[in-house]
């Protein structure tokens, strides 16, 4: 059989080579198993991270994205669970990860799986699992599930009956009672929607329609093949909703607002109104600013290593904590569960809220953009100018290079960091994830992938100019190390 393996979040492969009905069973299995175990009571996220802990007997909620097949591996994995002695039922309909997240939450269930491969290209699939809390399982529990991976798939009656759930409707009544109506309506706004074909496609109007607010949808119809474009809130696949959004700022006079989330849901980027994007830094930190001086929301900022320093900024001018993770949001899950973090979030744009669920919810954050937007009355473009007028000037990109000794480079810049980067003295060096080198108007981070045989290397300056500049000088850096 295949080697399955859990990632940053969740087992991810390509469907009919490792993704097959096969390992599928043989994780659900192994899930089952995990579940059932004595030594589960024992572990931290009970004794430390003070999640309920609930019987197998409670059972496993299950949902589904819109890639090929997911509806019929949700529903075997429930057969395998239950013909395993655990009880399952299985979403009426696809879900958004984090529809399934509060649903394990909200149900009381023993976990969670999403059958998904989240932003991933089209020809895979995954399977996430969730905690008693709705949080994404940390490496305890998903080294637990695969020690119990059985070597053979299990014989299972494939007509088996499930039970299936309605896990929207309560997710989406939630979602609307975290948004301000007054501060939703205050101002005409319209909202354009992408859910690059995704399980969350239809999520953000349904609620946005409670308030009367005005939205147009993009790529919302049901399409596992994505139309061949990875499902992935980056700019270079957002073009259908740069389209449409010029095509409304022709024929209304208000704010418009872009909001886009990726294959599940659980990811978030913005566009403004003339089609500029609004990457997850900005968004971040838009967001945080907006619930700390609009909405007053208390707590600290948990931010992952790579994501910008505008977070430090805004922290300090209004006296709140920021943290800063190692790269996975289980890093911050945990940090959201265990101290009172208002905002939690990383580069690729996964950011979660309190009140709501310890995971990423990139619909809840679409709709606090929306909010946003009415609150202040102004075009998306301002904002950001504003933000930037107020904190400095804050510009990134990341280059992802294709190197076999990415490790080794990796292990060299941290153990004999380079004096400089392209003429830029490094002034000092931060070892959390990676090798950060710091420059006096920002920073350089040299990171190995840790799934694929890619080094990245990750850079926020004051000026796009030296953006390149750096990445351009880092990476001939980092091949010379490589012996290319």
């Amino acid at each position: 059989m295949e080697e399955v393996s859990f990632g940053t979040d969740g087992w991810r492969g390509v469907i009919a080579d490792d993704y097959t009905y096969e390992n599928v069973g043989r994780v659900a299995r192994a899930t089952a198993s995990y579940l059932k175990s004595s030594e589960r009571r024992e572990i931290e996220v009970y004794d430390q991270w003070g999640t309920p802990f609930r019987s197998s007997d409670n059972g496993v909620v299950i949902g589904y994205d819109g890639r090929f097949a997911s509806e019929d591996f949700a529903l075997y994995v429930a057969r395998v669970l239950k013909d395993s002695g655990v009880p399952a039922c299985v979403s009426k309909e696809m879900v958004p990860t984090p529809a399934l997240a509060f649903a394990v939450r909200e149900m009381e269930a023993a976990a969670g799986v999403m059958i998904t491969a989240s932003h991933n290209p089209p020809e895979y699939n995954g399977f996430k699992v969730k905690i008693e809390s709705g949080a994404s399982a940390p490496p305890i529990v998903t080294d637990m599930i695969e020690a119990n991976l059985p070597e053979n798939s299990p014989e299972v009656n494939r007509s088996l009956e499930v039970d299936r759930v309605d896990i929207a409707s309560d997710y989406v009544d939630a979602l609307g009672e975290i948004v301000d109506e007054e501060k939703l309506t205050r101002n005409s706004v319209l909202a354009v929607i992408d859910s690059m074909y995704g399980s969350a496609q239809g999520f953000t109007g349904r609620v946005l329609d409670e308030f009367g607010v005005p939205s147009v949808e993009v790529r919302d119809d049901f399409n596992p093949g994505f139309k061949g474009v990875r499902p992935e809130p980056l700019e270079e696949y957002l073009d259908p909703l740069k389209e449409q959004i010029e095509e409304q700022r022709s024929e209304v006079d208000k704010p418009i607002i872009g909001v886009v989330t990726d294959g599940d849901g659980d990811r978030v980027s913005a566009m403004a109104e003339n089609g500029s994007f609004i990457d997850a830094h900005r968004t971040y930190a838009l967001l945080m600013k907006y619930l700390i001086e609009e909405k007053d929301w208390s707590g600290k900022a948990v931010k992952n290593f790579p994501l910008t320093d505008m977070i430090f900024k805004i922290g300090e001018k209004h006296g709140r904590e920021v943290i800063e993770t190692p790269v996975g949001f289980k890093f911050i899950a945990e940090k959201m569960v265990k101290e009172d973090v208002m905002i939690g979030g990383e580069e690729s744009g996964g950011i979660g809220l309190k009140n709501h669920i310890p995971d990423r919810d990139g619909i809840l954050c679409s709709l606090l953009l929306v909010e946003m937007v009415a609150q202040s009355g102004k075009q998306p473009t301002t904002l950001v100018e504003e933000m930037l007028e107020e904190f400095g000037g804050h510009y990134y990109l990341r280059n992802d290079i294709h190197l076999e000794g990415r490790k080794e480079v990796e292990k060299s810049a941290t153990e004999d960091p380079p004096e400089e980067i392209g003429g830029y003295e490094v002034k000092s060096v931060e070892t959390t994830d990676g090798v950060k080198l710091r420059f006096e108007d920002g920073w350089l981070l040299v990171r190995a992938s840790g799934t694929e045989p890619l080094l990245r290397l990750y850079c926020e300056m004051d000026s796009p100019k030296k953006v390149d500049q750096i990445l351009s000088e880092a990476e001939k850096y980092a091949r010379n190390l490589a012996g290319e």
